[in-house]
């Protein structure tokens, strides 16, 4: 088992310093959701499936270290609030040893 050290500002600017473990099979929203960043029924409502953008997140530092964005994750943010040329949504990020250092800030929630 190994963790990755990620940082997550909430959206009341409070900065969460998480070991986010990589042998689970989890999105950065999934963590959120374990870590209680965000108040129940405002993160993840679609449950992952790139739905809702309620888990948009800003990159901050390491956007290098994330995987290009696919068709379905693109077509939610085109139609999301508050998007930056920054946007990811937190269920399409895969928990991995290559995301350590990522800093994220949650977007404001719709």
């Amino acid at each position: 088992m190994s963790d990755v050290n990620i940082k997550i500002k909430d959206r009341d600017g409070v900065v969460h310093e998480i070991a986010a473990p990589t042998d689970m099979s989890m999105s950065l929203m999934e963590v959120m959701r374990a870590y209680a960043i965000a108040e129940d029924g405002t993160i993840g409502n679609c449950g992952g499936m790139a739905m809702c953008a309620s888990c948009q997140v800003y990159v901050e530092k390491g956007e290098e270290l994330l995987a290009p964005m696919e068709a379905e994750e693109d077509a939610m943010l085109a139609e999301a609030y508050h998007t930056q040329s920054n946007s990811r949504l937190g269920c399409q990020i895969p928990i991995t040893e290559n995301l350590e250092g990522l800093e994220v800030t949650l977007a404001p929630y719709p």
